[in-house]
């Protein structure tokens, strides 16, 4: 695990020169996807701006990053096996037709999918994703979309939630699948873990 309780995460440190600068979780997930396929080294990145970002605390620091001032951090990836192909995420992965009907799943390295805060105790540096599983009815999910923004909408007795380095899962159908908001693959089976501190990334 990456953090330990009462200790601070992360240190202040040169930027290396092979830094990628990335603006969102989809560039990010470019870089990663990229260089694993290739079978190369994944480059440090500098996050400025997305989902792992915010989750992070990023905020208006890209002059500070490429004035070559940051602090780094190791974290995890995320890593799902879609019926026989790999596809990796540094924020989420989202399963779903619609988010007004029918089942929900999301394995979260990152707390927030856009404005809402749908993991809040995920942490991208604990070595766990935060499991969501839901199929609430569609008056519980207007309910809980308006305690989205806050992360008050857990506990929920229509929202599964545990933590886990992996987890195996089938759906009833093929699924369309999202990871760091991009679209990749619609699929039934599903095998998502997590690589701990496999990431090194400048904030």
């Amino acid at each position: 695990m990456n953090i330990r309780k009462g200790h601070d995460w992360g240190e202040p440190a040169d930027i290396p020169a092979n830094a990628c600068f990335v603006n969102n979780d989809a560039e990010a997930n470019a870089v990663i996807s990229t260089a694993r396929r290739a079978g190369r080294s994944t480059p440090p990145l500098c996050l400025l701006g997305g989902d792992l970002a915010r989750t992070v605390g990023v905020h208006n620091n890209a002059a500070r990053l490429r004035a070559g001032e940051g602090s780094h951090l190791r974290i995890d990836l995320g890593e799902a096996l879609l019926d026989g192909r790999i596809y990796y995420f540094v924020a989420h992965l989202v399963a779903r037709h619609s988010w007004w009907r029918g089942p929900l799943l999301v394995a979260a390295n990152a707390a927030f999918i856009g404005n809402f805060n749908v993991a809040p105790k995920a942490h991208p540096g604990d070595g766990l994703l935060e499991i969501i599983e839901a199929n609430p009815t569609l008056s519980e999910r207007l309910k809980a979309r308006a305690r989205l923004p806050s992360g008050t909408h857990l506990p929920h007795p229509q929202i599964k939630l545990r933590r886990s380095k992996a987890t195996q899962l089938e759906l009833a159908r093929p699924t369309p699948i999202r990871v760091d908001g991009i679209d990749v693959s619609a699929a039934t089976r599903l095998s998502i873990r997590v690589e701990a501190a496999a990431l090194d990334i400048w904030v």
